[in-house]
C-alpha cells in the first residue's frame, strides 16, 4: 500500500504533471515530423526537462485556530477554573482578590475584546497555568505550615501572586480601553470632518 501511495503521489505531483505537459510538447514537434527518428528521445527529454523546472512539492500549512476558537477554548477552561476554586477553602481576604481577579479574566473573555495575540497569551497563562499553580501552591503549603508554626503564611505569597496577576489583566484592560478611546477619536475627528 506505501507503494501505490508513493506511485500515485508522484502522479499527482507537479512535477510529473509539468514533465507530462513538456512531453506532450515533444508529441507535438514529433508530430510535425521536425524531430525525425529520435523522436522518442525528444519526448523523454522534454519531459526531464519540464520535471528538473518543476517548482518542488511543498507542505501544507498547518492550520491553527482563529482567535475566535482560541477564546472558545480559554473560556471552557476559565470555567473549570472557576469550578475548582469553588471547591477551594481560602481565607475570606484571599477569596475577595481572587473574585475581583476573575471577574476581571471574565470580563477580558468576553466575545469582541481580546484579539491580540499577546494579550491572548497572557490571558491563557493566567486561566491555565498562573491561577490553579498559585492556589494550587497555596494549598499545599498551608497544610504543611501546620507543622512549622511561625513560618511566613502562605497566605501572604498567594496575596503576592493574585496582586500580579491582577495588575496584568489590568494593563490589558487599560489596552483595550486606550484603543477603544482611539478608535472613538478617530470616528468622531472622521464625523466632523465630513
Amino acid at each position: 500500500m506505501g507503494t501505490s501511495r508513493r506511485l500515485l503521489g508522484y502522479v499527482e505531483s507537479r512535477k510529473n504533471l509539468t514533465g507530462s505537459a513538456c512531453g506532450l510538447a515533444g508529441v507535438g514537434i514529433a508530430l510535425t515530423g521536425a524531430a525525425g527518428g529520435l523522436w522518442p528521445l525528444v519526448v523523454a527529454g522534454l519531459y526531464a526537462a519540464g520535471a528538473l523546472i518543476a517548482p518542488p512539492e511543498r507542505p501544507d500549512t498547518p492550520l491553527f485556530p482563529s482567535a475566535d476558537e482560541q477564546l472558545d477554548a480559554l473560556r471552557a477552561d476559565f470555567t473549570t477554573l472557576r469550578d475548582y476554586l469553588a471547591e477551594v477553602d481560602l481565607p475570606p481576604a484571599v477569596g475577595d482578590r481572587l473574585t475581583g481577579l476573575a471577574t476581571l479574566v471574565e470580563a477580558l473573555l468576553e466575545p469582541g475584546w481580546v484579539s491580540d495575540p499577546d494579550h491572548l497569551h497572557v490571558l491563557a497563562r493566567a486561566v491555565r497555568q498562573d491561577v490553579p499553580e498559585a492556589v494550587d501552591a497555596f494549598v499545599r503549603t498551608r497544610w504543611w505550615s501546620r507543622f512549622t508554626p511561625g513560618a511566613e503564611a502562605p497566605e501572604s505569597h498567594l496575596e503576592r501572586q493574585l496582586a500580579a496577576l491582577h495588575e496584568e489583566m489590568t494593563a490589558i484592560a487599560a489596552a483595550l480601553r486606550d484603543a477603544e478611546a482611539i478608535r472613538q477619536e478617530t470616528h468622531t475627528r472622521y464625523v466632523e470632518d465630513r
